[in-house]
């Protein structure tokens, strides 16, 4: 039974390894957690989150926020907006009725799942929601240029030709900055060899939305 011989330790055990991993477990919970965050504190830092997103459409550069922290709380927004400006207007050429408010939701959400789709299909390396956040996100410049044009039809009633003019070309360079602002998370996402074939649905998608502004605006 020599295998089985009890064996004393006269050294005392040092160091504190439980009570240090209960804290580092304490504290992972506390900044883990946020049932106890009161509700203004939450919603302020997710306000602060998409206003931080939208200052990246502004100036389109290359960084992984709206990829790794996305969220849809900003393109519902901006779909929100958009419906609602657009709802009830009457084509002036037609005369007939605009887009309604479920029409645009359904343009917006579902164009910009089928982008995201014929991206995947073609090999891109994005998930399926990071995709439909910089899409929804990289409406911004359309809706500001549908506010702008909204605004000035408003306050002017006479429809002239420079006013046409105007809105075409708000809406002309929003469309191309909504473009370039969405191939900039977007473009290095493809396969060297499929970057055409999935530039082309992004291109057509924001095409729609800037003729529904042109057009109902």
């Amino acid at each position: 039974m020599a295998d089985f011989q009890e064996v004393s330790y006269n050294s005392p055990i040092e160091g504190e390894i439980s009570e240090n991993a209960g804290n580092a477990h304490e504290e992972d919970g506390e900044e883990l957690t946020t049932l106890d965050e009161p509700v203004k504190d939450t919603v302020l830092r997710d306000l602060k989150a998409v206003a931080q997103k939208f200052s990246h459409i502004v100036y389109p550069r290359k960084n992984s926020v709206l990829l790794r922290d996305w969220d849809l709380w900003g393109p519902l927004i901006l779909c929100v907006i958009m419906a609602f400006l657009l709802q009830g207007v009457k084509d002036e050429k037609t005369g007939g009725g605009g887009p309604q408010f479920a029409q645009v939701f359904v343009v917006v959400w579902v164009g910009a799942g089928i982008v995201t789709l014929n991206s995947q299909l073609l090999g891109g390396h994005i998930s399926f929601f990071q995709s439909v956040c910089v899409l929804g996100y990289c409406m911004f410049p359309l809706v500001v240029a549908m506010v702008f044009c909204w605004t000035v039809v408003k306050l002017i009633s006479h429809q002239t030709a420079i006013l046409v003019v105007l809105r075409l070309i708000f809406t002309s360079v929003g469309y191309g900055w909504s473009i370039f602002a969405s191939l900039t998370f977007l473009g290095d996402s493809q396969p060297v060899g499929r970057k055409a074939l999935a530039v082309y649905p992004i291109c057509l998608f924001y095409f729609i939305l800037a003729w529904m502004v042109a057009t109902y605006s």
